[in-house]
């Protein structure tokens, strides 16, 4: 049983999220937990014997009603008997929740999506991202607003080969290539001219050794441009989703939520999984 955390602002995108997650998982049993974190009084809901019922306004308007109501839409979408949904409603910041869900539903994946509603009386979930995924060791599903789930058969995995990557990088890569049969494409992007030294050799070598009962391939692409690197990419090996390691955040920053090259697409439509070591 996975237990999965999906942060929510009732947004269209964190519903896009939502649904992205539930099609993702639908092979396996899931608890989901859905996190909203606002000024009011924090409380965890768990399947009323009754439903909210109230002419006031303000109480329909209220996080615990829309959570029961984000609730019933999942079940309504589910196909597998064994998601289990539940709703948790917070007055602390979203990372001190979600720091504290991690240890007590012992949760495997966080998923968010990277914008949040407009609407500034709600959590932006857009801009929190950035900071769940700099200040929570766990792993990260972002979804953007265009994803849509149509399985993943191919998964890009960027790399520099600078580092040897730690057994809890190198498992999150398993259990995501096993869940959805999918096969890993390590990308290399470098300028013209430039080699890969020893070590980065060694690395590449330690990487191809443990990806050696799996689906995988390696590739060079040549490009001053990171982005329109991974747009070719993306497009010329129908990429389904983006794995990358959080170690360097500048570029994670860059490439999930501030291309430097507007033409890029890729960030709105291909999710992102995001490793820590």
């Amino acid at each position: 049983m996975k237990n999965i955390l999906i942060p929510t602002d009732f947004s269209e995108n964190s519903r896009n999220a939502i649904k992205y997650a539930q099609e993702y998982f639908s092979d396996i049993p899931v608890n989901f937990y859905l996190l909203h974190v606002s000024p009011n009084k924090p409380s965890e809901i768990r399947e009323p014997a009754q439903p909210f019922e109230s002419e006031s306004q303000q109480v329909i308007d209220s996080p615990v009603t829309q959570l029961l109501e984000e609730i019933k839409i999942c079940k309504s979408l589910t196909l597998n008997p064994l998601h289990i949904f539940f709703s948790i409603y917070e007055n602390i910041s979203l990372v001190e929740s979600i720091r504290k869900q991690l240890v007590e539903k012992e949760i495997d994946y966080i998923l968010m999506g990277t914008r949040g509603a407009s609407n500034i009386a709600r959590t932006d979930i857009g801009s929190n991202t950035s900071e769940v995924i700099t200040k929570v060791k766990c792993p990260v599903l972002v979804i953007p607003p265009q994803a849509k789930f149509k399985g993943v058969k191919n998964i890009a995995f960027p790399t520099n080969y600078n580092c040897i990557y730690k057994n809890r990088v190198v498992s999150t890569l398993f259990e995501t290539l096993k869940l959805q049969n999918a096969a890993l494409r390590i990308l290399h992007i470098k300028s013209s001219g430039q080699n890969l030294n020893q070590e980065q050799v060694d690395n590449k070598n330690f990487i191809q050794d443990f990806l050696k009962e799996t689906k995988h391939s390696f590739h060079i692409l040549e490009n001053n441009n990171i982005e329109m690197g991974i747009q070719d990419f993306v497009e010329t090996w129908e990429i389904d989703m983006i794995a990358i390691v959080a170690k360097n955040l500048n570029i994670i920053q860059r490439l999930l939520f501030n291309p430097m090259d507007k033409t890029v697409s890729y960030h709105n439509e291909i999710p992102f999984l995001v490793m820590h070591e």
